[in-house]
């Protein structure tokens, strides 16, 4: 008994909600916005940037129950990541870690999320019937919507990955191959801003969303929420 109260005395938790809830909402709730505008949805799917004007029009037009839903869920999701990024670098910080890497994945969770809802209310006022009518302002949404939604979100994504694997490696918070995977990731991430130029690397923007849904529930359940108090040995942060 003795010695389990030295441990407990010995040791500190993190004040804060459990990292693998919102990370698990986040990942469940944005899957299952892509439900009802995939194959599981039935015909005619999400319309992608490469398809012609009528195709996207078309659908924009008679699909808006279908969008709404889509949108609906996916904006819970982006709350949920926001969530997390809130708690991931509170959760760094508790654990000693003061290096640049966690204000960049601050920078990059935040921005995530602020992409990801602006590109959720542009798409939801592309299927308001008035918007909708005209074709040239829902392609115009259309577009934009993508923008934020792609290379928006995988650019900034990439330093939420970045900043949390870099920071987790010098401590030893995370597995190596959980490191690894989020470096390469947000090396994804950051190659997709070549998407403007060659649309051809279009593919990088789901390998950095994808996968990472892997990443972000890993690291929600391996991170460690305790530390040494204060006086105890190995408590240095990283400067």
């Amino acid at each position: 008994m003795t010695t389990q109260l030295q441990s407990a005395a010995a040791t500190a938790k993190h004040a804060g909600p459990p990292l693998w809830l919102p990370a698990s909402l986040y990942t469940v709730l944005f899957i299952a916005g892509l439900v009802p505008v995939t194959m599981f949805g039935g015909l005619p799917y999400w319309p992608g940037p490469w398809e012609p004007a009528a195709v996207i029009t078309h659908f924009f037009q008679t699909q808006a129950p279908r969008v709404l839903t889509c949108i609906f869920l996916q904006i819970g999701a982006t709350i949920c990541l926001g969530l997390f990024t809130a708690v991931v670098v509170s959760r760094l910080h508790f654990l000693g870690v003061r290096a640049a890497g966690v204000h960049i994945a601050l920078f990059g969770g935040f921005l995530t999320v602020f992409d990801g809802l602006v590109s959720a209310f542009s798409t939801w006022a592309s299927i308001n019937p008035a918007v909708a009518a005209s074709a040239p302002v829902l392609l115009g949404l259309y577009y934009f919507g993508f923008a934020l939604g792609g290379p928006g979100f995988s650019m900034p994504m990439g330093l939420l990955m970045a900043g949390v694997s870099a920071t987790s490696a010098f401590r030893k918070l995370l597995p190596k191959w959980l490191i690894v995977l989020g470096l390469l990731l947000a090396a994804a991430g950051e190659l997709s801003f070549f998407y403007f130029l060659s649309p051809k690397l279009l593919f990088l923007i789901p390998l950095t969303r994808f996968p990472g849904f892997i990443w972000i529930v890993a690291v929600g359940f391996l991170m460690p929420n305790r530390r040494p108090n204060q006086g105890s040995p190995g408590t240095s942060p990283i400067q």
